[in-house]
């Protein structure tokens, strides 16, 4: 049974209806926490919440339905967060997508960039009134894939290259995500909230059963289809597993005042990637998520360059 440390917290999971983000939430509701469940679709929303309200034993588990992807969705998700609470403790930025093929959002953004990077990003800004009013409130962004490849700096939008023989775009935008999460906790020092990034480590999750064997880096597809039907259901199945990270930083004591820190699946700091450190990098990734929200987010010292 897990402990009720997280008793009066509020707790935001996005892409929380299926996968590894459904037991994040899972596992903070367990531990007492209200939770938001965030997914794309209304009826899948509400039956994931109401799934976890009954492994929580309790009934503080909301539904809310938006595109993060899209600069509008996450405004009315903000707004309506902001209508239904008036701080919150932690914000796990977990939506993620896998695809085949460059597409673009409704705004004109790559869609695993906007994702992967630009959701939280953005998502952090809006909710940061709401983050700034607790106690010591966390933001968890999650990598995946293989992270820590080149960020290439004319390439941030797939524009160039989107499928290597040995890296992909999805890696790409998950190594981003970690520079994007760098640069944010330094700029979040003294406020009182905290970001960090997990590795949840390989989990056979709805994405990963849908993602087509074209989507891999040329150089894996002959396995692909051997990892995807018989070793993924066989040694990943166990979601919890895979949420353990996201759960660990999100609402054990350990990392209480940890920012700017890398956890691996077992929970344990691990050194960042050499392109996520570097200053040049960050601020190529971060200034463009400064440029594309600008419609969205009004000027603040965070969004701020440099």
């Amino acid at each position: 049974m897990a402990s009720n440390d997280m008793n009066g917290k509020v707790a935001l999971v996005t892409g929380s209806t299926g996968g590894i983000g459904m037991e994040t939430a899972r596992g903070l509701a367990k531990r007492g926490a209200s939770v938001i469940v965030v997914g794309l679709d209304h009826q899948q929303a509400r039956q994931a919440a109401h799934d976890i309200r009954g492994s929580a034993g309790h009934d503080r588990v909301d539904a809310l339905a938006a595109d993060v992807t899209g600069l509008d969705g996450l405004q009315r998700l903000a707004s309506e967060v902001a209508g239904r609470y008036d701080t919150l403790d932690v914000l796990v930025n977990n939506v993620g997508m896998n695809l085949p093929d460059r597409a673009l959002t409704t705004d004109g953004v790559e869609k695993m960039f906007a994702a992967h990077v630009l959701a939280p990003f953005t998502l952090t800004h809006l909710l940061l009134p709401l983050l700034e009013r607790a106690p010591a409130a966390r933001v968890v962004n999650l990598t995946g894939g293989i992270p820590g490849g080149p960020i290439e700096h004319d390439n941030l939008l797939g524009e160039r290259r989107f499928i290597g023989w040995t890296f992909t775009h999805y890696n790409h935008t998950k190594t981003m995500t970690m520079a994007m999460t760098l640069r944010l906790a330094e700029k979040l020092r003294g406020s009182g909230v905290t970001a960090n990034v997990v590795y949840p480590g390989h989990g056979y999750t709805p994405m990963n059963r849908s993602t087509p064997i074209r989507a891999f880096p040329i150089l894996y597809r002959p396995i692909a289809p051997l990892v995807l039907k018989v070793v993924a259901p066989l040694f990943l199945s166990d979601l919890t597993r895979s949420a353990r990270s996201s759960v660990y930083a999100a609402s054990s004591p350990e990392p209480e005042g940890v920012t700017g820190a890398y956890f691996d699946d077992k929970c344990r700091r691990k050194p960042w990637p050499a392109s996520a450190l570097d200053p040049a990098n960050q601020a190529a990734v971060w200034d463009l998520c400064v440029r594309l929200s600008a419609g969205t987010l009004q000027t603040t010292g965070l969004r701020g360059d440099g």
